[in-house]
């Protein structure tokens, strides 16, 4: 369920379940402006076929490679991070060139801080 308010300069979302008590205050507060919206539609995206089959050709090479731009890092400075490994050593990782050995997954869990099990 959905509850939208809509007034000059004013808009309120909220989604999920909305304590009924939430509601009402909308409600004395906004009035007839108030409008519910019940979004049944909304999907899971972790049950979805599509990210079930993303998930399975997602390689530990991807994930790194994922993690390190998601944490706005280069090669070469995620490389210094984890001891001094050197940039060319962190992209044949992430093109799958070179494997990610247990070590080096641990050390990549821990600076992403994610489980071991994304580099393995």
């Amino acid at each position: 369920m959905q509850v939208v308010v809509k007034m000059p300069h004013i808009k309120i979302d909220i989604k999920g379940e909305i304590p009924p008590k939430v509601l009402s205050v909308l409600k004395e507060e906004f009035g007839k402006n108030v409008e519910l919206i019940d979004d049944d539609e909304s999907v899971d995206i972790f049950e979805t076929s599509w990210f079930k089959e993303t998930k399975a050709q997602t390689t530990p090479s991807d994930n790194l490679k994922i993690y390190r731009q998601n944490k706005g890092l280069t090669q070469d400075a995620l490389g210094k991070l984890i001891g001094e490994i050197p940039r060319q050593h962190i992209s044949n990782m992430e093109t799958g060139k070179r494997a990610i050995s247990l070590n080096m997954a641990r050390k990549l869990s821990e600076v992403f801080e994610v489980s071991i099990e994304k580099f393995v």
